[in-house]
């Protein structure tokens, strides 16, 4: 393609509970063979412009979450994807994946019933109802330090578990907070505030990686809804949705801790009110969680990468 000429990126947009997914299904960089951690590697290094120009501002915004739709390398996948989102890269998306195969059922490229879909680590299943409901059965999940205790400036000593549900979560136990979305600016501020603290303080998940992640809890006034939360993710917006990832970081602490059997339901609601179900099965002594959700396409579009533009690759930070 002439250096000059514009380049045409094929999306589908949707939104699983508020959170929006935008599926880059034509147009994606060439991101050669190999695994999808592999293939992620090369897009972080080679190809970071386009994500900046898929999700982040003018096109997009902060709460954007970008997929990029990848031919698996198992044949007995439906899809693989890499999730994405204005500052970097995600392991695994619960709300996208749900965005993902509700997507891929509206391009009428699979049915009703189980499909597996390859991300980065590893390979999840997700199951499209007939009534178009979505539950993802997730990569193992797992607490990794219970009741950490974190010194976070202009709120004093706050506890919470570290735990990995697809990204790395810190689930606040303590906090006096009112999961409220008049309450989000303070919300956001006061999560912030703990991921810094945890930062400085040298808290981690396994093998040091960063917590990108802060959830917070309180009760939900929903009837039959287990909890509410407000996760703030990597790049300073709040999850619309409850969080797949989440959710699933939720359960498998609520396991550890013996509050929730093989099988038995946890509702998770959202600091928008929307509601996914949860529940874990527990093989050769991994927990795997599920989550069920809706989704919903909401636009299909043809994005123009213009040279000529001097904000044609996004606004970054």
């Amino acid at each position: 393609m002439p250096d000059n000429e514009s380049r045409r990126v094929s999306v589908i947009d949707s939104h699983t509970g508020g959170e929006p997914t935008r599926l880059v299904v034509k147009g994606g960089p060439d991101l050669g063979d190999g695994s999808l951690a592999d293939r992620l590697a090369r897009f972080r290094s080679d190809n970071d412009s386009f994500r900046s120009a898929v999700v982040n501002e003018p096109r997009g915004s902060d709460v954007m979450v970008g997929g990029l739709l990848c031919a698996p390398v198992d044949s007995c996948c439906a899809a693989g994807v890499i999730f994405f989102n204005n500052v970097g890269y995600l392991g695994m998306c619960g709300h996208g994946t749900i965005g993902l195969i509700a997507t891929l059922a509206y391009l009428k490229r699979i049915s009703p019933g189980e499909h597996r879909i390859e991300t980065p680590v590893g390979v999840v299943s997700a199951v499209l109802h007939e009534n178009g409901e979505v539950t993802v059965t997730n990569v193992a999940s797992y607490r990794s330090a219970a009741n950490v205790a974190a010194q976070v400036p202009g709120y004093g000593q706050i506890h919470g578990d570290v735990a990995w549900g697809g990204n790395w979560f810190f689930l606040v136990h303590d906090h006096k907070m009112e999961l409220a979305l008049k309450n989000v600016a303070e919300l956001t501020s006061f999560t912030w505030a703990i991921r810094q603290a945890l930062r400085e303080h040298g808290v981690a998940g396994a093998d040091g990686k960063e917590i990108d992640h802060v959830e917070l809890f309180g009760p939900s006034q929903l009837p039959g809804v287990d909890s509410k939360n407000f996760v703030l993710c990597p790049g300073k917006a709040y999850d619309r949705s409850p969080c797949g990832t989440g959710t699933s970081a939720k359960l498998a602490c609520l396991h550890a801790d013996g509050k929730l059997r093989e099988g038995q339901i946890w509702r998770q609601e959202s600091i928008v009110g929307s509601v996914f179900e949860g529940s874990i099965s527990v093989r050769d002594g991994k927990v795997y969680p599920s989550i069920k959700g809706s989704a919903f396409v909401n636009a299909e579009a043809e994005l123009v990468l213009d040279p000529r533009d001097p904000l044609c690759m996004g606004i970054r930070s």
